[in-house]
C-alpha cells in the first residue's frame, strides 16, 4: 500500500494542474487516471481537438472565400477528411504527451485505472488501495441528453461532443441540439466544410446567459455563414434510423409541430457532474439536486480530509476555471491563502468571429438596479480588422456610471478570446474605464478596438 500526501483522482485541466501545484509545494503526490492519456475530457475529446477542428475549417473558409480578394489564386480546396482526423489527433498526442512528461519532471505518480474512495484517507484503484492525507476529486463532467426527450446517443448517428469529433466522414445535413459553446463550435465546424446545418435552441436566443446584444448580433453573423438556427423549440425525440435519424421539436410560441432530418445528430445540451463509481453515496460525500460536490469556500466536502473541484462541483463547466481551482486547492493544502474571483472568470466561444466575455452583462447590471455607462467600438473601424477581412462585431465596455470602474467587457470579432484578457487583468486590479483608455496600445492591432470603446467610456472614440 503507497502512501501520499495528495492523491488526486481525475487527471483534466483542474486535476493535472492540481496534481502538479502539489508537486511544486513539495507534496508526494500521484494521480488518478482511468483513460490510456492524461489531460481528460479537454484535451483528449474536448477544448484542444474541437480547436484543430476550427481552425482547419477556418482555413477552408479562408481559401472558399477570401483568398481571391487577396490575390491568391488557388483551386477549390479538397478536404481530406481522414487526414484532418490525423491532423487533429496529432495534436492531442503532443498535449497528452506534453502532461505526462510534466508529471514525470514533477515525480508525479500516475495511478493508470478507475478509482474509487472506499474510506476517507483511502483510494482504490483496481485492486490496489493507496492512503492519502488528502484527497482530491477532480473527476470532470459527461454529455447531458436532451431533457425530457426520447433520446438514445449511440455516437455514430446521434453522438455527443466526442463522437462529433471523430466522425467517419463529413455528412451532408447535421441537425444540432442545444445553441450554446459546444454545438456551435463544432457546427461551424461542419458548416465551413459544407454540411447543412441546423442548430435547434430551447431558450429564445442561442448562448443563453450571454449578453444579449452580443447573442444577437452573433446569430445574424452565423446565419450569414450558412447556418440555419431554430430558436424557442423544444426537442421531444431523436429517433434512430438505418442510416440518419428523425428530430421532431415542437415551437414553443405556437406550439407547432415539426420533423428534421439528418445524418448526424450532435446533442450539445450542456454537461453534468461525472461522479460515477466513486462511491461518494456510501462516504457520505453530500450533493445538490443538480448532482453537484457540495462544497466549502475551501473546496472541503463534508467528509473531512476530501476535497473537490472543476466540473464536478457548482460554478461554470470551463477547464480554466479548474485549473484555477487545482491550484488554489493545491495552495490550501500547502498552507498558503490562495483567492479565486469568480466574476473574473472569462468565457470564450472560437467561431469565426470570436466571442469573449468577462463580469456583469447590461441585463445583470439593470436587474440589480446598477448605474452604468456603455462603451462601444466596431471592428469596422479598427484597421487591422479590415486589413485581414474580419471587421464584423464589436467591442462593449461596462462601467460604473459614476467611478468609471470597470463592471464587463463583451467582445465579438476577431481574436476576441485573447483580447478579453486586457480587460481581465484590468479588472483585477480595479481599473477604470479611464485607465484603459489612457494606455498605449500598438497600431495596428486588433487590442485598439478595446481601447476604443474605453475611449467611447468618456468623451468618445477617435475612429467611431
Amino acid at each position: 500500500m503507497a502512501s501520499y500526501d495528495v492523491i488526486v483522482i481525475g487527471a483534466g485541466p483542474g486535476g493535472y494542474v492540481c496534481a502538479i501545484r502539489c508537486a511544486q509545494l513539495g507534496l508526494k503526490t500521484a494521480c488518478v487516471e482511468g483513460r490510456d492519456t492524461l489531460g481528460g475530457t479537454c484535451l483528449n475529446v474536448g477544448c484542444i481537438p474541437s480547436k484543430a477542428m476550427l481552425h482547419a475549417s477556418h482555413l477552408v473558409h479562408e481559401a472558399e472565400h477570401n483568398f481571391s480578394a487577396m490575390g491568391i489564386g488557388v483551386a477549390a480546396p479538397k478536404i481530406d477528411w481522414p487526414q484532418m482526423l490525423a491532423y487533429k489527433d496529432d495534436v492531442i498526442g503532443q498535449n497528452t504527451k506534453g502532461i505526462e512528461f510534466l508529471f514525470k519532471k514533477n515525480k508525479i505518480d500516475w495511478l493508470k485505472g478507475w478509482g474509487s474512495i472506499p474510506e476517507a484517507g483511502k483510494v482504490k484503484v483496481g485492486d490496489e488501495v493507496h492512503e492519502a492525507k488528502h484527497i482530491i476529486i477532480a473527476s470532470g463532467s459527461a454529455a447531458a441528453s436532451i431533457p425530457g426527450a426520447e433520446v438514445t446517443i449511440d455516437e455514430k448517428i446521434v453522438v455527443t461532443s466526442t463522437g462529433a469529433l471523430d466522425l467517419p466522414k463529413i455528412p451532408k445535413k447535421m441537425v444540432v441540439v442545444g445553441g450554446g459553446v459546444i454545438g456551435l463550435e463544432l457546427g461551424s465546424v461542419y458548416a465551413r466544410l459544407g454540411t447543412e446545418v441546423t442548430v435547434i435552441e430551447f431558450m429564445d436566443g442561442i448562448v443563453p446567459g450571454a449578453d444579449k446584444e452580443v447573442a444577437r448580433s452573433f446569430e445574424k453573423i452565423l446565419k450569414k455563414q450558412g447556418l440555419e438556427i431554430v430558436t424557442g423549440a423544444a426537442v421531444g425525440k431523436v429517433e434512430t434510423l438505418k442510416t440518419k435519424a428523425k428530430v421532431s421539436y415542437k415551437l414553443r410560441k405556437d406550439d407547432s409541430e415539426h420533423q428534421i432530418d439528418a445524418d448526424v445528430v450532435l446533442v450539445a445540451t450542456g454537461r453534468v457532474p461525472f461522479t460515477e463509481g466513486l462511491g461518494l453515496d456510501a462516504l457520505g460525500v453530500k450533493l445538490s439536486p443538480r448532482g453537484q460536490i457540495e462544497t466549502d469556500g475551501h473546496f472541503r466536502t463534508s467528509v473531512p480530509g476530501v476535497y473537490a473541484i472543476g466540473d464536478a462541483i457548482a460554478g461554470p463547466m470551463l477547464a480554466h476555471k479548474a485549473e484555477d481551482e487545482g491550484s488554489a486547492v493545491a495552495e490550501m493544502i500547502a498552507g498558503q491563502k490562495p483567492h479565486i474571483d469568480y466574476n473574473l472568470i472569462p468565457g470564450v466561444i472560437y467561431t469565426t468571429p470570436e466571442v469573449a466575455s468577462v463580469g456583469a452583462t447590461e441585463e445583470k447590471l439593470k436587474e440589480a438596479g446598477r448605474a452604468y455607462k456603455v462603451g462601444k467600438f466596431s471592428f469596422m473601424g479598427n484597421g487591422r480588422a479590415k486589413a485581414v477581412m474580419q471587421s464584423e462585431g464589436f467591442v462593449k465596455l461596462l462601467a460604473d456610471k459614476d467611478t468609471d470602474r470597470i463592471l464587463g467587457c463583451h467582445i465579438i470579432g476577431p481574436s476576441a478570446g485573447e483580447l478579453i484578457h486586457e480587460i481581465c487583468v484590468a479588472m483585477e486590479f480595479g481599473a477604470s474605464a479611464e485607465d484603459v483608455a489612457r494606455t498605449c496600445h500598438a497600431h495596428p492591432t486588433f487590442s485598439e478596438a478595446v481601447r476604443e470603446a474605453a475611449l467611447a467610456c468618456g468623451d468618445g472614440a477617435i475612429h467611431a
